[in-house]
Parts: C-alpha cells; sequence; structure tokens
C-alpha cells in the first residue's frame, strides 16, 4: 500500500490562490440634471461609490452657460435651482475631486447620458478627466442583467435610500451589483 504524501500548505501560494478569486470592486457613478435633453441639459448633482461602499456626492453650481431646467425633472430629483446656487460645488472643485477619487474606471447605468453630463462638467471646469466611463451591462452576464431590474428593486427598498439622488443612485447601483454577482 502506498503511503500518503503529506501536503503541505505554502501560505504565499495559498494567498495568491485566494487573490485571483476576489472580484475587485468597481467605482459606479451617476448624475441627477437639468433635464433629459441631450444638447441642453447639465449635470446638477454627481455621485460616486467607491470600492467599500465610499460615497461621495456634490451639488453643482450650474456654469455661467447652463440655462436648461425642466420642472418636471425637478420634480423628480428634488433639487431646486435655488438649491443649486446656495449649496453647490465649483464645478472645477468637483471634477478634480473626480479625478483624485475615481480609479481608471466608472461604471454607469445610462451610458448615453452619463456620458453627456460627465463630458458638460469636464469641459466647463476646462479639465480633462483622468478615468473612462464604462456601461454596467459589460460587467454581467445576459442571466445578470435579466435579474438587474427586480434586485435593484429589491436593494432599493431594503436600503431605504431616497431615488434619484446621485449618491443614493450611485450605492444602489454598488449594492445591486454586489448582490448580483453574489457577494451579498
Amino acid at each position: 500500500m502506498e503511503k500518503p504524501q503529506k501536503l503541505e500548505l505554502n501560505p504565499a501560494s495559498t494567498l495568491a490562490a485566494a487573490a485571483r478569486h476576489v472580484v475587485e470592486e468597481p467605482c459606479f457613478i451617476d448624475f441627477e440634471a437639468s433635464s433629459l435633453d441631450l444638447i441642453a441639459s447639465y449635470p446638477i448633482e454627481v455621485g460616486i461609490c467607491l470600492p467599500g461602499n465610499i460615497v461621495h456626492s456634490w451639488l453643482l453650481k450650474p456654469a455661467p452657460l447652463w440655462n436648461d431646467w425642466s420642472e418636471d425633472a425637478a420634480k423628480v430629483h428634488g433639487i431646486s435651482r435655488e438649491q443649486l446656487q446656495e449649496e453647490g460645488y465649483n464645478i472645477v472643485d468637483v471634477a478634480r475631486q473626480l479625478n483624485a477619487l475615481v480609479p481608471g474606471f466608472a461604471v454607469c447605468d445610462a451610458m448615453s447620458y452619463d456620458t453627456f453630463w460627465l463630458h458638460r462638467l469636464f469641459k466647463a471646469a476646462k479639465m480633462q478627466q483622468s478615468f473612462q466611463l464604462d456601461s454596467l451591462a459589460s460587467l454581467l452576464t445576459s442571466q445578470q442583467i435579466n435579474n438587474w431590474a427586480s434586485t435593484r428593486r429589491q436593494v432599493t427598498m431594503k436600503t431605504g435610500l431616497i431615488t434619484h439622488r446621485a449618491g443614493n443612485d450611485a450605492r444602489i447601483l454598488y449594492e445591486t451589483w454586489r448582490r448580483i454577482i453574489g457577494i451579498s
């Protein structure tokens, strides 16, 4: 009868093998805007949810040429023009913060709109963005995409977060992604 071999665990190789199975968490980004007009609208709030569920959100003081406004959109997000003037951050400061905080790429769920509003923000700030924008669909399988809406509703109900606020929506994207891929 053959003597069983003694298995020796190499801590370095065990950690390396475990690290290959760790899913890297993306950064999620969301915008609220003056309207849904893809010519005249502009971002009024941007929120990000970094890996580890770290949320940052900024109301944006409108740039001088940003005049579009939809009362219907305001009813959805609940942000007034007066609130933007009083509480909004300078867009240059926000663009700098985004460049400093977003690690390489950010994921969004409305690629056309979010690309447009991100571009408007950085163009008005006269800055180059240092990260790329990627579509949520690029991270998911067909089955995960099919389950997204119902899972997002569950996450929204469980967290109790108010939707149509950029920071909350970015966090909901993050939490939904984690649940969809089986992390939480």
